[in-house]
């Protein structure tokens, strides 16, 4: 479905003015991203203000991490071509995610014509499990003139 690479994905997310605050805010650095399978790789900074008070990451941080990379995945599977709000989330908390970079897969599992299946992992710095997640977001066509419509280049 996808037309666009891995090495057009790299290039437009070391883009600051393509990528939106709260997903800079969120330290998102990607790795690597698939457009032919909708598969993401992407890093986080879990920071110290993003702590609860048992000092561990607050588990809206966590759910919002795993909400960027699966949302992400859909919008790499349609070719940069379609907004995708999530419609419903379930987050799984395995284990504790302390400060520090935590790594996320985002992939999407069936995308259809006006909704999108997707799942998700967190592991921490160490590669150790802390967090699932799956979700549906709807497909959102863009339409011209729109922040993310713009020329990929």
């Amino acid at each position: 479905m996808s037309s666009i690479t891995r090495d057009d994905l790299k290039k437009i997310m070391a883009n600051p003015s393509f990528v939106p605050a709260c997903t800079k805010h969120l330290g998102f650095e990607l790795i690597d991203a698939d457009p032919e399978t909708g598969r993401i790789d992407a890093w986080f900074t879990a920071r110290p203000e993003f702590l609860n008070p048992n000092g561990s990451v607050q588990g809206g941080i966590i759910t919002a991490f795993l909400d960027e990379a699966m949302s992400f995945s859909v919008f790499v599977k349609t070719g940069l071509k379609a907004a995708v709000p999530t419609l419903e989330m379930k987050t799984s908390f395995l284990r504790p995610l302390m400060t520090g970079r935590a790594r996320c897969i985002g992939e999407t599992v069936r995308l259809g014509s006006s909704v999108g299946f997707t799942q998700g992992e967190l592991y921490n710095e160490e590669g150790v499990l802390c967090a699932t997640a799956s979700a549906t977001a709807a497909i959102r066509p863009l339409e011209e003139g729109t922040p993310l419509s713009g020329d990929a280049g």
